[in-house]
């Protein structure tokens, strides 16, 4: 049975704020408006509440410091995000500014896939901790964190780029955690990276 999700929205230029328990609708109502803010909520009560709060992408529970990653679609194409516990943005450490998109977020070229997306945010987050010496990193993608980025592929499902994404994470996570660090799995809704649109 598919869990029921809550997507709130605001758009101060229009002055429209709602919510709806529909993904699909909530994105038409989104789509091409300068500064929209959404998010998914598990329950419709989390939804009023951020919408009360004046829809701040910042208001997450206390989280662990480390570096967070996540990718998403929401705006039509991949993009990889890479923040502390706060939701700061952190790709600027190894991505010069003008190559990031007005949210601070790096737009994956060509037509990847989500989990691509996922696998490149991981890829920036552990250089970001090579370079900032943070040793805890953590996402909410499961095939990433156990799979992916451990080097474990099918490669018969998987493309060419890839398996070589998945090779160059493997080494780079393989070093991390001899150097002490450790990749760990939160969920999706308490992700401080989180880009505000995932189902």
């Amino acid at each position: 049975m598919k869990i029921k999700k809550y997507f709130a929205y605001n758009i101060s230029a229009e002055g429209k704020i709602g919510i709806t328990d529909n993904w699909e609708e909530c994105r038409k109502i989104v789509s091409g408006k300068p500064n929209a803010k959404y998010k998914g909520f598990k329950t419709k009560k989390e939804a009023e509440d951020w919408l009360a709060a004046g829809a701040d992408y910042s208001l997450k529970k206390a989280m662990e410091p480390g570096i967070y990653f996540d990718s998403g679609t929401g705006r039509g194409d991949v993009e990889a995000s890479v923040t502390d516990e706060k939701g700061n943005n952190l790709l600027t450490e190894i991505i010069p500014k003008n190559q990031l998109n007005k949210f601070g977020k790096y737009h994956v070229p060509g037509r990847k896939t989500n989990n691509y997306g996922e696998l490149l945010a991981v890829s920036l987050a552990l250089k970001i901790a090579d370079r900032t010496k943070v040793k805890k990193i953590f996402g909410d993608s499961k095939l990433v964190i156990n799979y992916w980025s451990k080097g474990f592929a099918r490669t018969k499902n998987v493309s060419e780029e890839t398996m070589k994404l998945v090779k160059e994470v493997s080494i780079l996570r393989e070093k991390f955690e001899k150097d002490g660090g450790r990749i760990g799995r939160i969920s999706g809704d308490d992700n401080p990276a989180d880009l505000g649109f995932h189902r």
